[in-house]
């Protein structure tokens, strides 16, 4: 594996609001947590079932070697361990092959596992596969969006249009919180 790369600063910021378009994953906390099987970085199979009774970090992200993304992973994997310790896995997924997470993995030396939901069929039902725009051009994409699943698949708390920087720590402050209910 190569050695692990620091992601580039960025600019600090919390969570849009849910008063910004965000409703589709939002209506999905309190539900039971829609169900997936999707390979991995290194050619696995992960199915949500196979993660019953843990409690799961499940967030959506654009593109695998992209400046935000890779600053999200790294935030991710450089806090794993406080994570794991409040009984929590985290599970990353975008549209990107298993080839292309593969080598996002072992160039950042991520420690966790990247799903390939190359036809957005897990991201269409979690509702993050949405018009996006950007520099006045419409397309088609993932919202950036994290779900803390819980230990009995029922979908706990929703970050819809994270923001990056800090969202770990959103993350460990909900597991906290989890973990006290």
């Amino acid at each position: 594996m190569a050695s692990a790369k620091k992601a580039p600063a960025r600019p600090a910021g919390g969570s849009k609001s849910a008063g910004d378009g965000a409703s589709e994953s939002l209506a999905l906390e309190g539900k039971k947590a829609p169900a997936f099987e999707l390979q991995t970085g290194d050619g696995k199979t992960i199915k949500l079932g196979d993660l019953a009774g843990r409690n799961v970090v499940l967030y959506f992200y654009p593109k695998d070697m992209t400046p935000g993304c890779t600053t999200e992973a790294c935030s991710f994997r450089d806090n794993i361990g406080a994570i794991r310790k409040l009984g929590a896995e985290v599970l990353g997924v975008s549209a990107d092959s298993v080839a292309t997470h593969g080598k996002f993995t072992d160039k950042y030396g991520l420690n966790f596992p990247l799903l390939a939901d190359t036809e957005n069929a897990i991201g269409k039902r979690y509702g993050v596969y949405k018009m996006k725009s950007l520099y006045g051009r419409k397309f088609m994409g993932i919202e950036r969006t994290t779900f803390i699943i819980g230990r009995d698949g029922t979908i706990r708390k929703v970050f819809p249009k994270v923001k990056v920087n800090g969202h770990t720590e959103e993350v460990d402050a909900a597991l906290k919180e989890l973990s006290r209910s």
